[in-house]
């Protein structure tokens, strides 16, 4: 009556639309304009999901021991809304990857937890029924086993905050009729309750860490802030879910709501507006219980060791939640002041790498059982391994311990005596008096810091005419002499024994400030290892090829090049062809076969080579590249020699006809001077010399870290003795011990080394046994060869024939 015209009646036809009729005498009404739907939010779930959401959350984090910044979290999915009148959720959690800047970028993925998932780890850890309880893991009353409850909260009437259901609201009721007609749902389905068979031990973990978190009854705390307020005190990777990293949108002065579960969670809540804080539980305890569904395929840990794929250990969760009678909110007890916020400083707990709860301690420590018996198996494998390499390596050298010495340029083997060895030869040890010479004219001239350490291990250990050009050095300011040293190419890899030679002219030339030529015996090798076929032909190009390949291992030793010379023979013969004649015309055959032991099947090149091996040690060799400081010094020049003291009888049949080749005034009369190392062992025992033709011999500069391991591990000579209680009553025998042997060769440090023999010697201290003393040398090894192969990359074939170029080296 107070909207139509008391003479007016209205006509309701219920076949037309509302928006058709009309009052009689009316003008038509004109027709609306059509308004855009807007798409209605997405409703806000019920307070029971968003309390065991949290708790389900924080626990995921706790058990795993993992930092917030280090898990990204899945959106909320709206379950509930289908199982009504049940209280459900699902989500997941991507353990150890990165949840972004809070602005778009994705953080990098990273493997920050304290719990193994992986293989070995905690999804693979199984309890089974009437296994004993974890550490940690709370009366039995709370087993996974009991997940049953008498009564479940139901949706509609004040319980419906997010007004989703208002036709509830506006005929209570026929809702309450609604409910009596059929049978409701009070009970969470048997399918939560597991299977008899075995459980993942991680969820079990944390499906009683949230029992007990409810039992707690914990304080939650929801406020409201800006979006850059809440990233500046606790970091975006720690708030955010995957849906809100990805949400181009969002502004730094938007407002959102966190919430805080006290020692648990702090974090977000996308999709809860501020109005619907007053009806959300300020305490755990609301909750009656919070069950993890245990149907196949519901709750899953997927591990990402071994795959590649991006992010971490994935985990996917459903729940159920049920809450207590006064869990509605016409029984809930007055509203009291929300608590205060907490600070960065409060929540920094969260934010470390360990497990914060009390469930996880117990998978941690049958992690670091089974761990440890494994890592027990493997040593247990390994050493036994070891003492059958050992036992078959002594069987090999106990003959050549007995067996007879023979070095000569071919062979070496047997056990080395040097002391005879210098008789035999005619060559003569260091004495103490010679390295104080030594060191005047190198260490107090301030070119080296100290004497080399294969000098002071008498590693090099005999000389010829060392005092002679001593006395020439100290004529000429330290010079008046060129180093001369070499590498016969049969290999494409060097190994650790080619080194030591090397290692010495390097230091010498840096010591003395001195010139340097290093013949490649390219031709030598072929003559000695060269095959031919009517098919192929010979394979001279390929000991040629060899040159350069070993050319730059030999540079990466970090020599000078202005004053470093290295060729091949086959390259720089011509210019040495008149010093190798005047040598031919001097020798007599009879002489090189009763040096070298030709016999008359040789050809005629092996004959022929010492010639060309005895050349560069006269200067008049090297016209242009000693030939800096005119015809005169150069031919004065004397010449010193570091190599292995195999290659003596080349240098003894030079020193015998080198007053031919030079002026009478020569200070040493043309011979050249000799500095003898002693053999680098081969791994199998530390006799004879490492030969590149065996493998397992041999440490190559080629090899990788793990080879360098295992070769030393599993081949590497041991003094050491059969059991532990006689290594710790005698010690090793450090004289056949191969690894305290190579760390005479390259530990640096004396006052280590000497630690090291002390306590090995005795089977006492930190390294009493011999898997320390490899352990120690394969650390050292390692440094070394990754040294080099670094050195070496960065050497060119045109950078080595730079070297090989024939110029003036600086004098």
């Amino acid at each position: 009556s107070n909207v139509l015209p008391s003479s007016a009646s209205l006509t309701i036809d219920l076949k037309r639309p509302l928006s058709a009729m009309s009052t009689p005498g009316a003008a038509p009404a004109s027709a609306p304009p059509p308004t855009k739907k807007k798409k209605a939010p997405p409703p806000v779930p019920p307070p029971a999901v968003i309390s065991a959401h949290l708790i389900l959350r924080g626990c995921l984090h706790a058990v795993a021991g993992a930092p917030l910044p280090t898990c990204r979290p899945s959106p909320l999915q709206n379950t509930w809304l289908k199982d009504r009148p049940l209280l459900t959720g699902r989500f997941g959690l991507d353990v150890g990857r990165g949840s972004g800047d809070g602005r778009g970028a994705v953080g990098a993925a990273r493997r920050d937890i304290a719990l193994d998932l992986g293989e070995d780890g905690a999804c693979h850890v199984v309890r089974r029924p009437g296994d004993p309880e974890e550490p940690g893991g709370g009366d039995r009353e709370d087993d996974v086993s009991s997940l049953t409850s008498p009564s479940v909260a139901t949706h509609g009437g004040p319980d419906d905050v997010d007004g989703t259901n208002i036709l509830l609201y506006a005929f209570k009721g026929m809702a309450q009729e609604l409910g009596q007609a059929r049978e409701p749902r009070t009970a969470v389905p048997a399918a939560v309750a597991p299977a008899a068979g075995a459980t993942c031990a991680y969820l079990e973990a944390v499906q009683r860490m949230a029992r007990r978190v409810v039992r707690e009854d914990r304080a939650i705390v929801y406020w409201v802030c800006r979006r850059s307020a809440a990233e500046a005190e606790f970091g975006a990777g720690a708030l955010y879910d995957d849906r809100e990293v990805r949400d181009k949108s969002r502004r730094p002065d938007d407002m959102v709501v966190l919430a805080y579960v006290r020692d648990l969670l702090v974090c977000t809540l996308p999709g809860v507006p501020a109005s619907a804080i007053p009806s959300l539980h300020r305490n755990t305890g609301r909750l009656q219980d919070v069950c993890l569904d245990a149907a196949p395929g519901k709750c899953t840990v997927t591990s990402a060791a071994g795959k590649k794929r991006r992010g971490g250990d994935k985990i996917a969760v459903r729940f159920y939640a049920t809450q207590r009678a006064n869990g509605d909110v016409a029984h809930a007890p007055p509203a009291t002041p929300m608590p205060r916020p907490p600070t960065r400083k409060e929540v920094e707990s969260l934010y470390e790498v360990m497990v914060r709860g009390e469930e996880g301690i117990g998978i941690v420590m049958r992690q670091k059982k089974l761990r440890a018996t494994r890592e027990e198996a493997e040593a247990r494998e390994a050493r036994n391994r070891a003492q059958a390499a050992a036992a078959a390596a002594k069987e090999v050298a106990a003959p050549a311990q007995d067996e007879e010495m023979v070095v000569n340029v071919e062979t070496v083997s047997g056990k080395i005596d040097y002391n005879k060895l210098v008789d035999q030869f005619g060559s003569k040890l260091i004495t103490s008096d010679l390295m104080t010479r030594l060191e005047n004219s190198t260490v107090r001239r301030g070119n080296v810091p100290f004497l080399h350490r294969f000098l002071r291990r008498n590693i090099f250990f005999s000389h010829r005419d060392m005092d002679r050009l001593l006395d020439v050095a100290e004529k000429n300011d330290g010079k008046g002499f060129y180093l001369y040293t070499g590498r016969g190419p049969s290999s494409s890899a060097m190994h650790m024994g080619h080194l030591v030679p090397f290692l010495m002219t390097q230091w010498l030339q840096q010591a003395f400030d001195v010139p340097l030529v290093i013949q490649m015996t390219d031709d030598e090798k072929f003559l000695f290892k060269g095959e031919y076929t009517d098919e192929n032909g010979d394979n001279l190009d390929h000991f040629h090829g060899l040159a350069l390949e070993n050319a730059k291992d030999i540079l990466a030793c970090g020599f000078d090049k202005q004053k470093t010379f290295l060729f091949s023979d086959l390259d720089y013969v011509g210019r040495m062809y008149p010093t190798v004649v005047r040598i031919w015309k001097s020798v007599t055959a009879s002489t090189v076969n009763g040096i070298f032991g030709f016999q008359g099947s040789a050809n005629i090149g092996k004959m022929a080579f010492p010639a060309i091996q005895a050349a560069p040690s006269f200067p008049d060799a090297f016209p242009i590249v000693l030939g800096g400081k005119g015809e005169k010094q150069r031919k004065h020049m004397a010449c010193l020699i570091p190599c292995a003291i195999d290659q003596d009888p080349y240098f003894r049949m030079t020193r015998d006809i080198a007053h031919r080749l030079v002026p009478k005034s020569h200070p040493l009369n043309g011979k050249p001077a000799l500095f003898h190392s002693k053999f680098f062992p081969p791994l199998q025992g530390a006799t004879g010399k490492m030969s590149s033709s065996d493998d397992s011999s041999a440490i190559f500069l080629t090899d990788s870290p793990a080879e360098i391991e295992r070769k030393i591990k599993n081949n590497a000579f041991s003094g050491g003795r059969e059991t532990a209680a006689e290594q710790r009553q005698k010690g090793a025998d450090l004289e056949v011990d191969v690894s305290y042997q190579w760390l005479r060769f390259f530990l640096e440090d004396d006052d280590e080394l000497a630690k090291i023999g002390a306590d090995y010697g005795s089977g006492r201290g930190e390294f009493w046994s011999t898997g320390v003393v490899k352990a120690r040398l394969i650390e050292i090894l390692q440094e070394i060869v990754a040294g080099h192969q670094e050195r070496r990359a960065k050497i060119t074939d045109e950078e080595a024939r730079e070297w090989m170029r024939e110029r003036a080296l600086t004098i």
